[in-house]
């Protein structure tokens, strides 16, 4: 039974259930019910598609040079609404500067933990990250895990919304593949929720968050959005959710399995993350 199927009978499904037991029920993800795309009109998804690409191409221009950008481009916009619409689509510039990403307050912080660390081997350390995902009638956010060493993905989700349901259900299913010594990602609420927090903590693994105005805390998984979008998402143009999850499994395994990557020596995240060459294990 398709995903498409069983939402269908989650939607006349016992209503005194919440949603998450009927998708337990229906073996069904709870972010796949998410998958409605953020609403927004079509000037505002322009822009913000826009500021996409520009962020993905000049990863380390912050709002004043995008909204010159924007403006010789024709559009008006002020450097509030470009300040705005970088935090809506979780984009931070890598160069030093004050976090973007929006704490909670009574979250905990943890130190970071990499400094002049030298990562040696798979499951040393993972990393996680959010990015915005454009679909020709709106956008959903994307989030992966990867392993830092070998740049392997081990798990990813999307969803309308930036909560930390489907970083978690990620965040199970990486963990359901191996178990890292450090878990890695910036200071967002859905990383510092006691939701996500716990899991790693029940696991006894470290915990380590992006210092604030920290360049290059995450920069492989800044890097991994910079190839998923040029390598998949604009070329593919999605036109709703479901192209995209179709898309990203099939480029997800590509990159894995089949994508060559200079700083691994020529070799796949999968051959450096288990060893043997893919289909060989």
């Amino acid at each position: 039974m398709s995903v498409e199927e069983k939402r269908g009978l989650i939607e006349r499904g016992n209503k005194e259930l919440s949603i998450r037991r009927q998708c337990e029920l229906v073996g069904v993800r709870r972010s796949n019910w998410y998958y409605t795309p953020a609403e927004v009109s079509e000037e505002t998804l322009r822009l913000m598609n826009r500021v996409d690409e520009i962020f993905t191409e000049y990863p380390f221009y912050g709002s004043r040079r995008i909204r010159e950008a924007l403006r010789r481009e024709g559009f008006g916009v002020g450097r509030e609404w470009v300040q705005g619409c970088m935090r809506q689509m979780g984009l931070r510039a890598i160069y030093p500067r004050g976090n973007m990403s929006k704490r909670q307050p009574g979250h905990k912080i943890y130190p970071y933990l990499l400094t002049d660390r030298e990562i040696i081997r798979p499951n040393q350390v993972w990393a996680s990250d959010i990015t915005y995902l454009r679909l020709r009638r709106g956008f959903v956010y994307l989030v992966a895990i990867m392993d830092w060493y070998s740049r392997y993905v081990l798990s990813w989700r999307i969803s309308n919304a930036m909560d930390v349901s489907f970083c978690r259900e990620a965040l199970e299913e990486a963990l359901g593949k191996g178990r890292p010594e450090i878990f890695n990602s910036d200071q967002g609420s859905q990383f510092t929720s006691n939701d996500f927090t716990g899991i790693l903590l029940d696991k006894e693994i470290a915990i380590s968050m992006d210092g604030r105005g920290r360049a290059f805390d995450n920069i492989f998984t800044e890097r991994l959005w910079r190839s998923v979008k040029y390598e998949e998402v604009y070329l593919k143009d999605y036109e709703v959710c479901r192209d995209a999850r179709e898309g990203l499994e099939k480029y997800f395994s590509f990159y894995n399995n089949r994508r060559y990557h200079q700083s691994l020596e020529y070799k796949t995240p999968y051959e450096v993350h288990f060893g043997v060459p893919y289909g060989n294990e």
